[in-house]
């Protein structure tokens, strides 16, 4: 079988290579891009710092065996996954995923309740990002945090936030490589306010105390985080895609773009190369919606496909932080991950693949019939053995042959949990 995976590799490559597409440079590139994992996908972004339901614009659906309990089984599924994802990345935590025996809340976290995370990456060569949780709280509960207009509660976010910087900071510190600190939060309203410039004011004032502690960048990166609605706030969203795109631009933060968070009609693919004119990089979260900020498990599908070129062509992949953003209850959580950042990385590998320098001068010749005729050629180009060679490479397995493992390790350790 691997003989037959190595001569079709070889035939894919004969291929892509004679219309001028350098496949081992493709190769190196993708080895190169970190994504930046999300850990809640493992256990429905319950967390250990509280047992409370899911709050705040957020939902997840399905009721599948094996959810993680603890960092220990949220971190053995992390691996288990990780076995069979190409490559070296970052995981994405919430500040929720703190560990410790003591009762904290969420304005006390410190990074020493996060040192079996670093401890653990350290392990497996791995970064760590990082999210202030300004949601499934009872300061949160009438769906309004930073721009709440009672200033105690504004004042306990803001350290929270202020908290959860300081603890980006340290990952960068230990694992040598910045860590990506992402605020959002659900504030907004089920009915049309009165008043939207307020909430506005108060959440621009919030966050400039936030920002207002100095760190360095080479170990913490912020970013914003916007949102067209949620449940609870289907008519107003105080932290609207217009607003964090005029703070970050004017504040020198970076935006992060969620697949899932604008109009169905939006695309972020779109979006990328106009803000990269005027920011020093950019984030992404990477879901799939449907019909709404449902993040389903990320396909392979005409949006990533775009986001992954735009990217790549515009070369915005390396002032660009690729994360994910799913949560999906209905099947194996550890099989999400693999599915999800194996097709982020397909899309990518794709967009590598693309005879770009010949688009590109087709497209500025005025020649669009044969820009139209090369992107549709490559649509069935060999590019599955490129990236069952790339699976190889990386000591992954190709194509499906990954998934008796995870049935594997889902009858032998999932099943064990009871849930």
């Amino acid at each position: 079988m691997h003989t037959n995976y190595k001569e079709a590799f070889a035939l894919a490559k004969q291929q892509y290579e004679s219309i001028g597409v350098n496949v081992e440079a493709a190769l190196d590139k993708l080895k190169d891009i970190k994504i930046s994992i999300h850990c809640w996908q493992g256990d429905d972004i319950e967390g250990f710092l509280f047992n409370q339901e899911l709050s705040g614009g957020i939902s997840v659906t399905g009721n599948y065996p094996g959810k993680a309990r603890n960092g220990a089984e949220l971190r053995s599924d992390l691996e288990e996954a990780l076995k069979h994802i190409p490559g070296n990345h970052k995981i994405n935590l919430h500040s929720i995923y703190a560990e410790t025996e003591e009762t904290i809340d969420l304005d006390e976290i410190e990074p020493k309740h996060f040192r079996n995370w670093v401890e653990w990456a350290k392990q497996h060569s791995l970064g760590l990002d990082f999210n202030p949780t300004c949601f499934s709280h009872e300061k949160a509960a009438d769906g309004l945090t930073l721009a709440h207009p009672q200033q105690e509660i504004r004042d306990f976010w803001i350290e929270h936030c202020k908290r959860a910087r300081q603890i980006g900071a340290y990952f960068g510190q230990e694992l040598g490589q910045a860590s990506i600190t992402n605020i959002w939060v659900p504030d907004g309203y089920k009915d049309t306010p009165v008043d939207r410039l307020t909430p506005r004011k108060r959440l621009m004032n919030s966050l400039d105390e936030i920002f207002s502690e100095d760190i360095d960048e080479a170990y913490n990166v912020d970013t914003l985080e916007s949102k067209l609605f949620g449940i609870g706030s289907e008519s107003y969203v105080v932290g609207s895609h217009e607003f964090y795109m005029g703070y970050g631009l004017t504040r020198n933060k970076q935006i992060l773009l969620d697949a899932g968070h604008y109009h169905p009609t939006e695309v972020v693919s779109n979006k990328l190369s106009a803000l990269s004119l005027f920011t020093k990089g950019l984030s992404l979260h990477v879901s799939r919606p449907v019909r709404w900020d449902s993040d389903h498990v990320v396909t392979l599908d005409d949006e990533l496909n775009e986001i992954a070129k735009e990217l790549i062509y515009n070369d915005l992949i390396d002032t660009t932080t690729v994360g994910l953003d799913f949560f999906d209850a209905s099947i194996n959580r550890v099989a999400a991950w693999v599915i999800g950042t194996r097709n982020m990385q397909k899309a990518l590998l794709k967009a590598l693949l693309d005879p770009v320098t010949q688009l590109k001068e087709a497209e500025l010749t005025g020649d669009f019939t044969q820009r139209l005729a090369l992107q549709e050629e490559m649509k069935t180009y060999l590019f599955g053995a490129i990236w069952d060679e790339f699976c190889l490479r990386n000591d992954v397995e190709p194509g499906l042959n990954w998934y008796g493992a995870i049935k594997d390790y889902e009858q032998n350790v999932l099943a064990e949990r009871g849930i």
